[in-house]
Parts: structure tokens; sequence; C-alpha cells
């Protein structure tokens, strides 16, 4: 008989579970919340456990498509201009970078038309039985949805877990506030040469990644005490703070329309006991959200996805599959989002002796650094599946 879940959630990660799942046999119904799975978000980049973790998925090709290289993760620079390190061919390895949406779009092209059902609000979570059900509300009235499995993947405010971890503290304000852009088609690099970078401030980071079909993904992120705080104009803020910057920041601004700009606080979470509660489990940000400095969330994202898809592949006993997956992702993902934490408390410090010893460190053996940071994120592999 075919196992069926239920999804909440049709972000990257809730998606991913759901193309894995497809693929380990499983029947699966994905709720969002949104009245559609619209082109929302800016860009991002992604480290090689995700493009892994894609490839276990079955999407890795079409992954790589929607994707550019970048330098970013390796080309570090301050205001002037000068470079604290610079990418170096067979020392660094380039990040693939993608638009939200691209990616959002090849991962629900994998799935049946009738599997993502939007406009669903989830209000109850419920357990009592042999099965696991939930309770939405749409526009048409109240639906309810039950099978073998519930997965929350519905985000760092995720209904699912306040429902069923009632007593987990919710989001933790970083003091930090992010804008986000995409310029228009047809963006050149400066020399033609390889895009992508990041830009250290005191108190203030920009990086940039080159994205399909011309476009570049920037990012501005700075310290604030206080959540909630905007500003009329979001283009011209960031203008204001960084628009004197290098080389090719204003140009870069400028080929920014100001609608496509968004701003965010940013928030992650405080470790879970557990990602699991009887036949329902967490993944993605609804589980161990975490500060953007790292560029590991959507990665982690996929790796959950991998492994619990993974972990249900023909799995006999579902309590002792669903306990597997937590022993294997809870550990990795908390040590990615407590690093993710910690990077800005020095890199984002508005201390002027912070950032001095920062950028002369960097500057010195900042290759070294990188990789051995790397190392620790980078080296994961997918587990063998009867797909793989």
């Amino acid at each position: 008989m075919t196992r069926k879940a239920i999804i909440v959630g049709a972000g990257i990660g809730g998606l991913a579970v759901a193309v894995g799942l497809r693929r380990a046999g499983w029947s699966v119904t994905v709720l969002e919340q949104a009245p559609e799975l619209q082109e929302l978000g800016a860009g991002w980049s992604f480290a090689p456990n995700a493009v892994r973790a894609a490839d276990a998925l079955g999407v890795g090709e079409r992954f790589r498509e929607v994707s550019v290289p970048t330098a970013a993760g390796s080309t570090l620079r301050i205001p002037n201009g000068d470079y604290l390190m610079r990418f170096q061919p067979g020392r660094d390895t380039p990040l693939l970078a993608n638009h939200r949406a691209d990616l959002q779009r090849v991962l629900a092209d994998q799935l049946p038309a009738d599997v993502v059902r939007t406009g669903a609000r989830v209000t109850a979570v419920d357990q009592s039985g042999q099965t696991a059900s939930v309770t939405y509300e749409t526009s048409a009235g109240t639906r309810t949805a039950e099978g073998d499995l519930l997965v929350g993947a519905d985000g760092i405010r995720s209904a699912v877990r306040r429902a069923v971890w009632p007593d987990a503290p919710g989001p933790v304000f970083q003091r930090i506030l992010c804008w986000r852009g995409v310029t228009e088609p047809g963006f050149a690099w400066p020399d033609g040469g390889p895009g992508g970078f990041q830009t250290w401030g005191r108190g203030a980071r920009f990086g940039a990644h080159p994205l399909t079909g011309g476009r570049v993904f920037w990012f501005l992120t700075v310290r604030q005490e206080q959540p909630g705080v905007r500003y009329g104009d979001n283009l011209a803020e960031v203008r204001r703070r960084v628009g004197a910057w290098h080389d090719p920041i204003p140009a870069l601004l400028t080929a920014t329309p100001p609608t496509a700009v968004l701003c965010h606080d940013i928030f992650d979470l405080d470790p879970l006991q557990t990602f699991v509660n009887g036949r329902v489990a967490l993944l993605g940000d609804a589980a161990h959200a975490m500060t953007p400095f790292l560029a590991q969330g959507a990665c982690q994202a996929l790796e959950d996805a991998t492994s619990l898809s993974a972990e249900l592949d023909r799995a006999s006993d579902l309590p002792a599959a669903l306990v597997r997956y937590d022993g294997d992702r809870r550990a990795r993902t908390q040590m990615v989002a407590r690093m993710a934490r910690q990077d800005p408390k020095v890199s984002l410090s508005t201390s002027p002796l912070t950032y001095g010893l920062m950028t002369r460190l960097t500057r010195l053996v900042g290759g070294g650094i990188a990789n051995r940071k790397a190392a620790r994120l980078w080296e994961w592999s997918p587990p063998i599946t009867s797909a793989s």
C-alpha cells in the first residue's frame, strides 16, 4: 500500500522533500499558505554540499542550468576597493548562485500539478490515531488532510512547530537588518571576469552574485538594534549607506528597480531538543532557521530533504526511520546554525578595533581560514537510496 505524506510549506525544503519522497514511492500532498507559487524572493548561493543534495534528489542537472558560478565566497574587499582576499582558481571552489524563483520552479516542475495546494493555511495538527492530520483553511472553507507522515517545512514561524512543539522558543532577533535586490537583466561585470564579491565595512557587509540572464543579486546587512525599523525608499537608503563604496556597487544599485528591493530583519532559532514528534518531522527553517552569513540555510534544507527521503525509502518502521533522521540531522544543522550566529558577532562588528583586526587577519591568512571553515560545512555526502 502506498504511504502518504502531508508536507506543509512549498518553499525549497518542502518542494525538495516532496520530490525525494515521490522518488521513494510515497504519495505526497503539499499545503502552501500563499495563494499561488509566486516568483518571490531574491538570489542566494549554494555550496557543493547542496549541489550533491540536488544530484541525490534527481534535479542536479536542472539545478545547474538555472545557476551561475560565483566567486563571492572567496573574493573579499573593503569599501575603498582594496582586496582582503581574491578568488584563486585551483585553490578556491566557486559557489553556484541562482534566483529563488528559478530553483522553486525547478523543484515544482518535478511534481504533478495536483500535488501542491495553494491558499491553504494550517490551523491545527492532530496525531492521536495511527495517522497524522492537519486542518487548514481555504477560500472554500475548512479542509483536512491525513497521512502516515506530516512534514513541517513552513519556515521560521512554522505553524506545525507551534502546534506540536508549543513550548519551543520562538524566533530570536539577531540585531541585523538585511536588504536584498536583483538588477535588471544585462548587467556586465566591469572587467568581463568572473563575478561575485563581498565587501566588509564596519558594521555593514555588501555582497553580490551573478545570476542567469545577466542579472545580479546583491545584499546589504547592517547592525540594527531593534526589529521593525523600515524606510520609505529602500533603494535610496542602501545608496545612502554604500553608494560611495567601490565599483561596481554604485552601478549595481543604479541597475536595480526600486520595486526589486526587499528589506528583512534577521532572526534565527535556538536549538530544539528534537526535530521529530510521533509522525511529525520538521526540516529547513522550521527546524533550524539560521542567519545567512554562511550561505547555508537553503543548503541545509536540501540536505534535510535528502536525508529524510533516504530514511523513509522502503522503511518498514516509520518511527525508527524518523528517529534516525533526527539523529542524522540535528547535530549537523545545529552546529551550522551556531557558526552562522557567531560569524556576524565578528564580521558585522561596529568596533573599530575588531574591524581592524578582522581585516588584517583576513588579508594575511584569509584563504586558509576560509578553506578550513568551508571543509566543516561542505564535507557532506548524501545517503544511498534505491533511486540513487
